[in-house]
């Protein structure tokens, strides 16, 4: 009877994951309706990308002060806000004449998603046995790994059969719904802040290093890898990351307890749980690009290359969950890492010969590699802490994979600008297909990268303890 999860902290748990499920899938629908919103909000593509560039920053941002919040406030209360920012956020956009208005319903939505992600996390490690601790953090994974690869199809056949603006109207009956299912089912306790008081320079310093890292890579898609401005912005942002990792350390207020990641386990755990986020978005992105530019599909085919795999992977979540909680980590991480190296190189391979079938059986080893670890990482990252620190570690997992979106698609798409300012031809469908082909090999080593990382806390800590 102690591994018996309630029917309420069930419901609770649904609530609160599906109001992440709504802004995640928002998000990365509107990307394929940028050609679009450019003509009809009279605004250039490069300004029109904030509205995913800008959400992504500042939900980052948000999830970095949750370690506090989730502390402070009660998880109710924190749900009701953010359930109501997402209604008023998705009204504000559906109505929005001009960009601005966009945007600001963007930002909106934005803090919801910044809360909501965490208080799910918040709300498993809270009130979930540790024998299905496993279980219910794949179910959660499924949340936030399956939304963006869904997001594209459902923007894509959306904005092909009405408009833009059908995609807010869509979700808001979900969100008067989850609204009134967590209103009865979201419970919790408050841990108290006492002693600990809100580090808004820490907020400042993490907007600044997000952002400038954005910046950076920004630049060598405008001007190149070797150019000055690039080069610059590095040195700029090392310092202030610097300065940031001096304030910590000296000050006697933080936002979070990164003293946590002096724990090996837990560190190697948020490189896995990170790059694994980065390689789904980034492919989530690229993709696309690749199949509208260089194989002339349409929005709709070439979201629905990423449905299989994703819809696929979303199965396989609580089955990998399972299996951590019967076995440990070793068996679903290395499974994870093998698959997605494979399908990560076999993109790189095949990426002069792809296919609408090639694309789709690739993604799905990719998303079977992803959904095998993902979850999993976090979850082994969770037990490796307690008390307190659990809401460290819930919001710096959660503000770091949220921030592996934003720059997986940044730097992907850099570099298929970058290459566009050096291959020495104005062809467009020859300089997306060569840089597909460097974020293929990029992917590939980050694939391997984790691999490694699983093998080595094998071998260096959990074998001698077995």
């Amino acid at each position: 009877m102690e591994d018996r999860v309630s029917t309420r902290v069930k419901l609770s748990i649904l609530a609160v994951g599906l109001l992440s499920f709504t802004g995640i899938l928002i998000e990365t629908s509107m990307n394929v309706t940028f050609p679009t919103l450019t003509k009809e909000l009279n605004v250039s593509l490069g300004t029109v990308q904030w509205l995913t560039t800008g959400y992504l920053l500042l939900t980052t941002i948000v999830m970095s002060t949750t370690a506090y919040v989730l502390k402070k406030f009660h998880p109710l209360k924190i749900f009701i806000f953010a359930a109501s920012l997402c209604l008023v956020g998705t009204l504000v956009c559906l109505f929005s004449p001009t960009f601005p208005i966009l945007m600001a319903g963007r930002l909106l939505q934005a803090i919801a998603t910044g809360l909501s992600t965490p208080l799910m996390f918040n709300l498993i490690f809270e009130e979930i046995p540790p024998a299905k601790l496993g279980l219910y953090t794949g179910l959660a994974g499924v949340v936030i790994s399956l939304a963006p690869a869904l997001g594209p199809t459902y923007g894509g056949i959306i904005n092909r059969l009405w408009t833009w603006r059908e995609i807010f109207v869509g979700v808001i009956p979900l969100i008067v719904i989850l609204f009134i299912l967590g209103w009865f089912t979201v419970r919790g306790k408050v841990r108290g802040t006492e002693g600990i008081s809100f580090d808004y320079l820490s907020v400042v310093f993490l907007a600044a290093i997000f952002s400038m890292v954005l910046f950076t890579f920004d630049q060598a898609g405008k001007h190149g890898w070797t150019s000055s401005q690039f080069i610059l912005w590095i040195i700029a942002s090392v310092v202030v990351f610097l300065l940031f990792a001096w304030y910590n350390k000296k000050s006697s207020r933080q936002l979070i307890d990164f003293s946590i990641l002096k724990l090996p386990v837990l560190r190697l755990r948020l490189f896995g749980y990170f790059s694994l986020q980065f390689i789904n978005i980034g492919l989530s992105f690229v993709i696309p690009i690749v199949a509208q530019t260089a194989l002339k599909m349409n929005s709709a085919q070439a979201g629905l290359t990423l449905l299989p795999g994703s819809l696929l992977g979303a199965l396989l979540g609580p089955v990998a969950g399972t299996w951590y909680d019967k076995k440990g980590a070793l068996p679903p991480l290395l499974t994870s890492g093998i698959l997605i190296t494979v399908g990560s190189a076999l993109f790189w391979i095949n990426s002069d010969n792809l296919s609408f079938v090639t694309i789709t059986l690739i993604y799905i080893v990719v998303r079977l590699g992803f959904n095998f670890g993902f979850a999993n990482s976090l979850s082994d990252g969770s037990v490796q802490v307690t008390g307190r620190k659990k809401s460290d570690q819930n919001s710096l997992f959660s503000m770091m994979q949220q921030y592996a979106g934003s720059l997986g698609t940044n730097v992907l798409s850099v570099v298929i600008s970058a290459v566009a300012l050096t291959s020495g031809t104005n062809d467009e469908v020859i300089n997306t297909l060569m840089g597909a082909k460097l974020d293929f090999i990029l992917l590939t080593v980050l694939s391997a990268l984790v691999l490694l990382s699983v093998i080595y806390i094998y071998y260096k800590y959990e074998k001698k303890n077995n």
